[in-house]
């Protein structure tokens, strides 16, 4: 890949070269050999033969053999934990080399850049976290200071809600060459994108969901949306976490907005009260309903059989009646007598002269008592 920017990127243009303003460089800066080679002549003088005469042919193959061994161990370079070697051709990006003792050709044949590649960094958005040293007594701590310029975001329903949020990155195990020749600064960049994709995400939300349980929800929409955007500038970053530390309403509201939560809380309380009550009560009645419905039927299915079975009887009455009128008369008339008398003391009398019939009164004998054996009459 050539040192010029490919493409560019929204926030730069990329680096310039090695001998120009590269990104985030820390390989070694290039010798200047005839300086070293001056220097090592003189040093040659004094130890070869002659003194401080001039070189002969002898002492400068000398001097030549010793250049070019230091030249060709000057391709050594470290690599350290956190970081890892991107190594140049002429200015072009041949390989990636891991932690540890490498080597590439001597410059300026060959160069290397060690970016911190391996290294999780977090940046803060919305607030910064200061150190606080206090002179004289030790202590030491840190304050978190917000920034609202960073912080405040309209919401879908036009609220305005102050979010404070952290994101992890770190470079891609195989974009470390984009990461060094298509953008300037990460770090920059990386806080610009996430700032960009919050405001984003909290501008497709209503406040409600932002300010109770759809942080999670929020993160990863953030974090997807972030990823795009770095992968379309081929930022070679990976966006590891979105973690958001604070969903509030701004200080000038937060007393008035905290009314309103409270009386959100109220309202959703009474509704569970009501909907307690309702599911209690409701049942009830339907209860109810149902025993008088059933009551109703089983009196409306009593009456309907009784009368349709004195209306068959009736029917079965006069069919007799019709074919025999004094018998069933005289039945009819026995039968109704049965029924008043059965229930009634009764007293028969002679038509005759001789009055009242003595009658045999069996009803008050049968509900007397046994006597029992000894008793006095």
């Amino acid at each position: 890949m050539p040192w010029s920017n490919q493409g560019g990127g929204p926030w730069g243009s990329g680096p310039k070269g090695p001998w120009g303003s590269g990104p985030q460089s820390s390989g070694p800066t290039p010798p200047d050999l005839e300086d070293w080679l001056r220097k090592g002549q003189d040093k040659l003088r004094t130890v070869l033969p002659g003194g401080g005469g001039s070189l002969g042919p002898k002492g400068f193959l000398i001097v030549g053999a010793i250049a070019i061994v230091i030249w060709g161990l000057s391709g050594f370079f470290r690599v350290q934990p956190d970081e890892l070697g991107v190594v140049m051709r002429f200015g072009r990006y041949v390989k990636v080399v891991q932690p540890g003792l490498n080597y590439h050709l001597p410059y300026p044949i060959e160069d290397a850049l060690t970016p911190k590649a391996l290294r999780v960094s977090k940046i803060d958005i919305g607030m910064r976290i200061m150190e606080d040293t206090r002179r004289g007594t030790g202590g030491s701590g840190s304050t978190l200071r917000d920034v609202p310029e960073e912080s405040l975001m309209l919401t879908g329903d036009e609220n305005i809600v102050d979010v404070d949020f952290s994101v992890f990155w770190r470079v891609k195990p195989n974009g470390v060459g984009d990461y060094l020749f298509n953008i300037q600064n990460a770090e920059g960049t990386v806080k610009a994108v996430a700032e960009s994709a919050m405001r984003e995400v909290v501008g497709r939300s209503t406040i409600q969901p932002l300010l109770t349980g759809g942080k999670q929800v929020t993160e990863t929409a953030v974090q997807d949306l972030m990823q795009k955007t770095l992968d379309y500038y081929g930022a070679g970053i990976q966006i590891q976490q979105v973690q958001m530390q604070k969903v509030d309403n701004p200080a000038q509201v937060i007393d008035a907005a905290r009314d309103v939560q409270a009386a959100r809380a109220d309202q959703e309380r009474a509704r569970n009260e009501a909907d307690a009550y309702a599911n209690r009560v409701v049942p009830e009645a339907k209860g109810k309903v149902a025993q008088v419905t059933q009551s109703a039927e089983a009196y409306r299915e009593q009456t309907v059989a009784e009368a349709t079975g004195q209306t068959q009887r009736f029917l079965q009455i006069l069919d007799q009646y019709q074919k025999a009128p004094d018998v069933t008369r005289e039945r009819m008339y026995l039968e109704t007598m049965e029924r008043v008398f059965n229930g009634t003391d009764k007293v028969i009398m002679d038509g005759g002269s001789s009055g009242v019939v003595p009658y045999l009164p069996l009803r008050e004998l049968g509900q007397q008592q046994p006597r029992r054996p000894g008793a006095t009459p």
